[in-house]
């Protein structure tokens, strides 16, 4: 007689004749263990196995607890034989507590080593992308033969500015003394004293410097050497250069957390693509996905200081914890403090992740971590969730109807979009903030055309442009935008579906039964949504892209594809659409690995130690935004502007400093700059000729701003013929030069 088994078919010993089949008291049928045979047991009627549903959902049917008494002869027997021997007693609730927990123990090892084995995988999808992005930025810059001062210049623009920091605190006394330092900070925005934690969302550099100076200390202490330098000849005339390779190198300690974290990253997406389509196949899918469009998915090869490389690995950590959330019955509170910890850690490295999130506790803390930081408070996140919370305890007394009726959602979601942009106009007028008062310009631009200077800086920029029309070709070429628009139509089919039926009158109960599928819709929407951001900014399609290799992993879902399994093995299908996502996915690739370049930046290097040897260490600079972070990076001296553009007062100032490209007289320039206290500005004769598309050469976008002179020659093709008499030139190079300012 065959016993089913978690899935598996036993066969029992055939019975004697004479002899009935025995059961152990309470334990299911189908775990196929018997009791001893000195212990008496119940006979199932007719050879009938008895089945209780358990109320685990998802589980599955669990066993009946184990209960010492039982009605019948037989267990009043036993009770007889018990009560007179207490010894017997004992050794019988031994032998049950060990079947007992053998039973659950074979439970165990079964799920555990299922479980170890996504872990093992997911371990390895980590390792993998640590070494191909770890390759890719090594194959780019050779960043392992360049000095130190190479290095810091390999961090350019915003990404100088933020390693910075890190410099600061593991250069200073103490961890404190650095801490305290950048709290309290004269260099960026010279002459004001500004708390860049506040500012800046710095805690990554914090973290990672602490973690550095632990390390040092520990490896000085046993007295094992964390670097190996050697001077490299880099020919063609120039000085050698000596280059550290190892953790004890700062720059080389930096960007390896960076890349092992990110390494993490993948590890989690292959657990969120396993989690969300029930099969290691979707994890498997959704790997191969990224790997295939790596180029459309992250920058952190290119850029590993920027603040999205420490962020997004937390929201897919979030989103993985609310997928989780949406998909059990019940609730926990350790889900949901999981959730707040995930979004805080997502919030505090990157100053546009509010744009993202949908979780209020986590916007609490993080406005109390960046010590009352303004463009929190005032975000378009902050009133979004206030309407919401509205909307929620207002709607059902105000909206009465025994339904949820269409009519009803339509008026919640335009009094949410109202609401939303009206409450966040009135917070930033009532507190006077201005700060992130660019975003909407910039949304503005998209729509009706709107233009400034500071839209204009953003929106020139590529990554700020609309989306570009390769980038839906290459999803095609990779098969990856195919597999997701049929996932997403089979989504909204059974959505639509079920809400057609759900606006009848049919009762609650019977509603659940028939459909409980919330956490794809919450996947489908949040496609939507990211669908929207991406077209409108190019940049954002780093949210797109690993979204929809999340995405793909539902072709493996036996909830959306359980009828086509049935005609066809679902390992056959998946390897079948993985082959030929890697005929376009394996190019995509190999192009990459064949990325191989060295950084040089002679100009900027010979401008730098000019700065070093020729300037007071309390000289004030000005000049483009990119080589403003350099300056202060590598020679610490005081700058007036930088590349941190989400502040009012800090916009205020990069327009005068950017005046140097206009059309305005130079007398009013330069009394303009020394407002500021600048003494040396450095002037780029690129940005005074060169423009990425039409309308946006430094000059035309001062047209914008300053029509009145949109007739004169530019500022900074005067100071490229002749400096005089308002500014004296002092270095000149290439690229750059150096412009004295003279006190009247």
């Amino acid at each position: 007689m065959a016993v089913p088994s978690r899935g598996r078919n036993k066969e029992s010993p055939p019975l004697k004749p004479g002899h009935q089949q025995r059961q152990s008291p309470g334990a299911s049928p189908r775990r196929g263990r018997g009791r001893p045979p000195h212990s008496p047991g119940r006979q199932v009627p007719g050879g009938a196995r008895a089945m209780r549903k358990g109320g685990g959902g998802r589980r599955g049917a669990r066993s009946d607890p184990q209960r010492p008494c039982r009605e019948g002869p037989a267990a009043e027997g036993e009770r007889d034989v018990l009560g007179r021997d207490p010894l017997r007693l004992l050794r019988v609730c031994g032998e049950r507590l060990r079947v007992f927990v053998d039973d659950r123990k074979a439970f165990v090892v079964k799920a555990d080593s299922k479980i170890w084995l996504t872990f093992l995988l997911a371990a390895i999808a980590g390792v993998l992308h640590w070494c191909h992005i770890t390759t890719l930025f090594e194959n780019d810059r050779h960043f392992s033969h360049l000095s130190t001062l190479e290095r810091e210049m390999a961090f350019r623009t915003e990404m100088g500015l933020y390693y910075s920091y890190f410099k600061i605190i593991i250069e200073a006394p103490s961890f404190w003394n650095g801490v305290w330092a950048i709290m309290n900070d004269r260099l960026t925005e010279y002459p004001l004293v500004i708390n860049t934690l506040q500012r800046f969302n710095l805690y990554p550099e914090v973290v990672l410097a602490s973690w550095y100076r632990i390390y040092t200390a520990i490896m000085d202490f046993l007295g094992v050497p964390t670097k190996t330098c050697w001077t490299v000849n880099r020919g063609e005339g120039l000085s050698p250069v000596e280059s550290c390779e190892g953790l004890g190198d700062p720059a080389s300690f930096y960007v390896a957390v960076i890349f092992l974290l990110n390494g993490l990253m993948m590890s989690l997406f292959f657990i969120y693509g396993t989690y969300l389509s029930g099969s290691r196949l979707g994890g498997l899918v959704t790997v191969a996905c990224f790997f295939f469009n790596h180029g459309e998915c992250t920058r952190v090869m290119w850029t590993p200081p920027l603040r999205e490389s420490f962020s997004y690995p937390f929201l897919v950590l979030q989103m993985l914890l609310l997928t989780y959330i949406l998909r059990i019955p019940n609730i926990n509170t350790g889900s949901l403090i999981a959730l707040c910890v995930s979004n805080i850690f997502f919030m505090l490295p990157w100053q546009f992740a509010q744009f993202v999130l949908l979780t209020q506790v986590s916007l609490v803390v993080c406005f109390i971590l960046m010590f009352g930081n303004s463009m929190l408070l005032t975000s378009y996140y902050a009133a979004s969730l206030l309407v919401i919370w509205g909307i929620l305890e207002l709607s059902p007394k105000v909206l009465k109807s025994s339904r949820r009726e269409v009519y009803i959602w339509v008026i919640e979601g335009c009094a949410w979009l109202f609401g939303t942009v009206t409450l966040k106009y009135l917070t930033s007028l009532a507190f006077g903030i201005a700060d992130d008062a660019h975003i909407g310009n910039i949304l503005k631009s998209k729509f009706i055309g709107y233009k400034d200077f500071d839209t204009l800086m953003y929106t020139c920029a590529a990554e700020f442009d609309f989306m570009e029309k390769e980038t839906p070709v290459r999803y095609t070429k990779t098969l990856l935008l195919p597999v997701v628009l049929v996932v997403f139509g089979v989504i909204i089919k059974r959505a639509v579906k079920y809400l057609t039926w759900a606006l009848s009158q049919a009762g609650q109960y019977e509603r659940e039964e028939r459909f409980n599928h919330g956490e794809l819709v919450y996947h489908a929407l949040q496609l939507l949504a990211y669908s929207v951001l991406a077209i409108l900014i190019m940049r954002l399609k780093l949210f797109l892209t690993p979204h929809l290799c999340v995405m793909a992993s539902l072709v493996c879902s036996k909830q959306l594809f359980g009828w086509l399994f049935c005609k066809i093995q679902p390992k056959t299908l998946v390897f079948a659409i993985l082959a030929l996502m890697a005929i376009e996915g394996s190019a995509n690739l190999q192009t990459q690995w064949n990325i191989m370049g060295e950084f040089s930046n002679l100009p900027q290097e010979e401008l730098l130690e000019w700065i070093k040897v020729n300037t007071r260490q309390d000289a004030v600079f000005a000049g483009a935004m990119p080589t403003m972070a350099s300056v202060k990076l590598s020679t610490l001296r005081p700058i007036v502007n930088h590349p941190h553009y989400e502040d009012a007062g800090l916009r205020a100032r990069t327009k005068v400093v950017y005046s140097m490209y206009s059309r305005k007289p130079a007398k009013d320039v330069k009394r303009e700059l020394i407002k500021l206290g600048v003494n040396y500005y450095i002037l780029e004769e690129s940005l005074c000729v060169s423009r990425k598309k039409p309308g946006c050469s430094m000059p035309e976008i001062w047209d914008v701003e300053d029509p009145a002179n949109s007739c004169k020659i530019p500022l900074c093709t005067l100071m490229s013929k002749d400096s005089r008499p308002y500014f004296i030139t002092v270095f000149e190079n290439s690229n750059y030069r150096v412009l004295k300012i003279p006190k009247e």
